[in-house]
């Protein structure tokens, strides 16, 4: 899921001091889609996702009151943080549940590398924070053909594989929304980006808890699961959903935001080890050829191969945060 954005920074420790958490939060964001994989076997996605976010919601109250800091008081930011807890959070978090039910985790990491794409059309035609120049333009070309090519559309449309790729992309379409709806709204407010985060997650476990029992039933105690699958849901909430925010702030603080958001293109590159490890996965050899078009796409458009911008951090283990303005989401 998408995560924190600020100001180009030159580095301000050596590669030593961030490299280690720079790369723990690749394999933590890569690994999540192995936990979600684990998790819908016995959950609902819906439920899942509950458990999920209510898990992370905790872990960030925490770490708040450990750092004294404290959640926003302002009615119009929590207004704001609803539309991004739904698009954000739950809605996506929930679709990769129902996506990994029908495809390999490793093919939904790769389609949580389409964010970026869905994030600068938007910013650009519908929330205006973002100008379309001719190099976005050939990037997000350069995107979509990979889209095309992950997708295999010359083996045609149709059946449940498909259907689970489509709610993967789906997902990554609400991070597309979330990312530029808090720029537009949110970003300029005076709170932390943990205070930020940690009310998002508040936020999207209420919009959970009053639709899981109507969608999926209630969920069953963590005693009636196996030990796997509540250790997967405590993985994904308190490390993917919670922890792995703090280690990114501390990336961006040590090694600059342009740094530290390369996590992005290593992201479902961990996703893809670790299913084919853990869960003996494999992939047809266009899906591959096809994440590497869209990470092609995604550097292009974001300018990795000519003067350096601010890019977002996207990945599927934390929620959506902004930074205080000027960031570009």
């Amino acid at each position: 899921m998408s995560g924190v954005t600020a100001d180009i920074t030159p580095d301000k420790a050596p590669a030593r001091a961030w490299l280690p958490g720079f790369l723990a939060l690749a394999a933590i964001w890569g690994s999540s889609f192995l936990f979600i994989k684990v998790g819908v076997a016995e959950l609902h996605p819906v439920q899942l996702t509950l458990y999920r976010v209510v898990a992370g919601a905790l872990t960030l109250l925490v770490v708040l009151a450990v750092l004294r800091d404290r959640l926003p008081r302002e009615p119009r930011v929590w207004a704001h943080l609803t539309v991004v807890a739904a698009f954000g959070v739950a809605v996506p978090f929930t679709l990769f549940g129902y996506g990994e039910q029908r495809v390999e985790s490793m093919l939904a990491g790769i389609w949580n590398a389409t964010t970026p794409l869905i994030v600068l059309p938007l910013a650009v035609l519908v929330f205006r924070t973002e100008r379309l120049t001719v190099r976005r333009a050939v990037g997000l070309g350069l995107g979509f053909l990979g889209v095309l090519v992950v997708l295999g559309v010359w083996e045609g449309i149709g059946g449940a594989h498909f259907t689970g790729q489509l709610m993967c992309f789906g997902a990554a379409a609400c991070y597309g929304v979330a990312i530029p709806y808090q720029k537009r709204f949110v970003a300029g407010s005076a709170y932390s980006g943990l205070s930020l985060s940690a009310a998002q997650l508040l936020l999207a476990a209420g919009q959970l808890a009053i639709v899981t029992p109507f969608v999926a039933g209630l969920p069953p105690l963590p005693t009636e699961l196996s030990p796997g699958v509540v250790a997967s849901v405590l993985t994904l909430g308190a490390l993917g959903t919670g922890l792995a925010f703090v280690i990114n702030m501390r990336n961006i603080r040590l090694a600059g935001a342009s740094t530290a958001s390369t996590v992005t293109y290593l992201i479902p590159i961990f996703a893809v080890l670790i299913g084919a490890v853990a869960l003996d996965e494999r992939l047809n050899w266009h899906q591959p050829v096809g994440a590497l078009i869209v990470l092609l796409g995604v550097a292009v458009a974001q300018g990795l191969f000519g003067r350096r911008k601010v890019r977002p951090v996207v990945g599927v283990g934390a929620p959506a945060a902004p930074a205080a303005e000027p960031a570009n989401r």
